[in-house]
């Protein structure tokens, strides 16, 4: 939630002011910018292997299509009712995310990218007489540089920016934004947000709290501090103070770089042969160190794992990994592939039909400076590093995988199935909108 600490009187008089800002059906909406076809009608947006609903538009919520659910379980009021489906185009995500971010950046200078489609600002030190004025002028300019609709709810606190960006969805007279800073009905507010809807509080604390009688996020405030202490920790507690104004979460500006880094995907078919599979992780490896290199980081170690499907009983069943520890930190994709395919060959088994592999970076350190292996000296990383950066301006210039390593395979028969994928409109050459003047 990013860095913590616990509100005090001088931070009280600061009064601290938050701005969550949220993407409306993010990956739906990143659709409908391109295609205006999918505007007003029913739409839905698959996960990996089109396997189940993770983005539907307020038509498709509207008719019963819930969050998470296999698509072969609603394909029948799908068919029936005419609605959209595709599937994720995570690079124009990608893409529309960062340019929806670059704008918030113009704001204040102060902001936490939160996720792909939310950002926090802070607005403490913004000069503005209406904060609600502000927040449109927001949300407007990043749908005219966009096509994007955002909401914008505003408190003291990052936990009550969250219930006021969550309530303005549901309410159309507010247009998209919700200042809750003097909110004279707060009470009232808080006593309709359910305990398991309070940003920090997960499954289990909820039906605790449900249990004992707090069932609203203004029972949980009035809730007695040493009751929340002691069922809660500290965590807990900073939520209670959030929820009272104080402000106890503040703003995370600087992403910490991840620990781990893990590529895999579910295949499309069931994958048994050693070339195919190698394809795979070669291309999985390949996504590990641009992430990896994003960051500025190297790895120490590399791990590779396959499996079978364990939910098909008369199939044999597989599933193992292996670690190898480098002799030195490295962010050199050549280098990964050739280790992680190494590994590979100590996992495999032929004659098994393999669903799932991966590839997972750890013990990762900064880029540099880096301890190197002095028995290893008639390397030239300099060299090797003007490579990876030459291939990621390339890639990042015209469009991820302009530039491959062959290794990957061309035809990938084995990638997971997309079959309702929508065009790469803003990141590939060959994939931009065209336009009938007809």
């Amino acid at each position: 939630m990013g860095n913590c600490h616990l509100g005090t009187e001088s931070e009280i008089l600061n009064n601290k002011i938050f701005a969550l800002v949220d993407c409306n059906n993010f990956y739906v909406s990143c659709e409908r910018v391109f295609n205006p076809k999918l505007n007003n009608v029913p739409v839905v947006v698959l996960s990996n292997n089109d396997g189940c609903v993770v983005a539907r538009s307020e038509e498709a919520k509207a008719l019963g299509i819930t969050m998470g659910i296999p698509y072969f379980k609603v394909r029948g009021i799908i068919e029936a009712n005419n609605i959209r489906v595709l599937s994720s185009n995570y690079v124009l995500y990608g893409d529309m995310s960062e340019r929806v971010m670059n704008i918030l950046a113009k704001f204040t200078p102060c902001i936490e990218y939160y996720s792909i489609d939310e950002a926090f600002l802070d607005l403490k030190d913004i000069s503005v007489n209406n904060l609600t004025e502000y927040g449109k002028e927001i949300r407007k300019t990043i749908f005219k540089n966009t096509g994007i609709p955002v909401s914008v709810g505003i408190a003291r606190t990052k936990t009550l920016s969250k219930i006021a960006n969550e309530y303005v969805k549901h309410n159309a007279k507010l247009n998209g934004v919700f200042d809750i800073v003097n909110f004279p009905k707060m009470d009232k507010l808080l006593a309709h947000v359910p305990i398991h809807e309070i940003w920090g509080i997960g499954g289990a604390f909820g039906r605790m709290l449900m249990c004992r009688k707090i069932l609203s996020a203004k029972d949980f405030r009035d809730a007695s501090e040493f009751f929340i202490k002691d069922k809660m920790g500290i965590i807990g507690l900073r939520t209670k103070y959030e929820l009272q104004g104080v402000s106890a979460v503040d703003l995370d500006e600087v992403l910490e770089p991840k620990k781990v880094i893990m590529s895999s995907r579910s295949f499309g078919r069931y994958v048994s042969e050693l070339g195919e599979l190698e394809e795979a992780i070669s291309q999985y490896t390949i996504r590990a160190a641009e992430k990896l290199r994003q960051q500025k980081s190297s790895c120490n170690s590399i791990n590779v794992f396959v499996m079978t499907n364990h939910y098909k009983l008369t199939d044999k069943q597989h599933a193992k990994n292996k670690t190898i520890t480098l002799p030195e930190p490295t962010n050199y994709t050549q280098e990964l592939i050739r280790y992680a395919t190494f590994l590979l060959r100590k996992i495999y088994k032929k004659g098994y039909n393999y669903i799932k592999a991966g590839v997972m970076l750890s013990n990762i350190v900064p880029e540099s400076p880096v301890q190197l292996n002095a028995f290893m000296f008639n390397r030239d990383h300099e060299k090797r590093s003007r490579i990876m950066k030459a291939m990621d301006n390339i890639n990042n210039t015209f469009g991820r995988d302009s530039l491959k390593i062959a290794s990957s395979g061309i035809a990938q028969e084995w990638a997971m199935k997309r079959q309702h994928i929508s065009q790469r409109y803003t990141t590939n050459w060959n994939e931009l909108l065209t336009v009938n003047l007809n």
